[in-house]
């Protein structure tokens, strides 16, 4: 059972609240993911939108596409786990962003818990936004990408493989667009301040177009701008957030410490 704050927790204790909070996790990702696993068809039709509509060969006749497909006995099998895991995975979103934040924050009172409620109800739509952005980008980062094929030679994908891509550009930028928040948890836990948060902001944004840089798969400016600028955004108003959180933490301080203003002259 958690301790309250300012108490010394027993690392068995913390280990079974990781257990007990990984367990609710796990359990959320796996009924969402018997969504995905219904609606599979339709999921993998979305998916392979940004690959099958490029105007190219690759446009799908027949609700198929021919550039793309599937090798293997298990192949089948395997690429239908996958998306159902993923779709799991963001369908579950509040459910695993709020353990997260629980257990990162443990023992918290009835005002934190309806902070770490707040906080993912804030957490879900960016990790939706950071991967919709990033499903959003798949046509044009596709289209480059295939574009250094050869002129005498056909590109022939397997599925499994697109997948992975799909998947790793969706999940990175979806977990980069939560991260900030992270910071928002240091501060209320009081090791960050507001004023720390935002000092090295010159690095913090070379970083996130750093971070777009790695991660695009694409060489153009403009993919590494358009998702760079929303992390940026996101990390000043988590800056901001925490200086907001800093002042009122120093004025309840002030309260609780007995500090009364000097009254004006006119008014003693």
């Amino acid at each position: 059972m958690s301790k309250r704050r300012g108490e010394k927790m027993p690392l068995l204790d913390h280990i079974r609240e990781f257990r007990n909070r990984l367990i609710k996790s796990v359990a959320a990702i796996i009924i969402a993911a018997a969504v995905g696993w219904f609606f599979y068809q339709q999921i993998v039709r979305l998916l392979t939108l940004p690959f099958c509509d490029l105007g190219n060969s690759s446009t799908p006749t027949n609700n198929e596409c021919g550039d793309l497909y599937v090798n293997g006995i298990l192949g089948p099998f395997n690429l239908q786990v996958k998306i159902s895991l993923l779709t799991g995975v963001i369908l579950s979103a509040p459910i695993w962003i709020y353990q997260l934040w629980a257990f990162i924050t443990p023992a918290l009172h009835r005002k934190e818990k309806r902070t770490a409620i707040a906080f993912a109800v804030i957490a879900t739509p960016l990790f939706l936004t950071g991967s919709l952005l990033a499903y959003l980008i798949l046509p044009h980062a596709v289209e480059i990408l295939l574009g250094f094929t050869p002129d005498n030679l056909d590109n022939l994908v397997r599925f499994d493989e697109y997948l992975d891509f799909v998947l790793r550009l969706i999940l990175i930028f979806g977990f980069a667009f939560i991260l900030p928040l992270f910071l928002v948890a240091l501060n209320l836990l009081g090791i960050l301040s507001g004023k720390s948060i935002l000092r090295p902001w010159r690095i913090a944004v070379f970083s996130c177009f750093l971070f777009t840089a790695a991660f695009t798969p694409t060489p153009d400016p403009i993919t590494m701008i358009i998702l760079a600028i929303p992390l940026c955004l996101i990390y000043f108003s988590a800056g901001l957030f925490a200086l907001l959180v800093d002042k009122r933490r120093k004025k309840s301080s002030d309260s609780d410490a007995g500090v009364t203003p000097i009254a004006k002259p006119e008014e003693i």
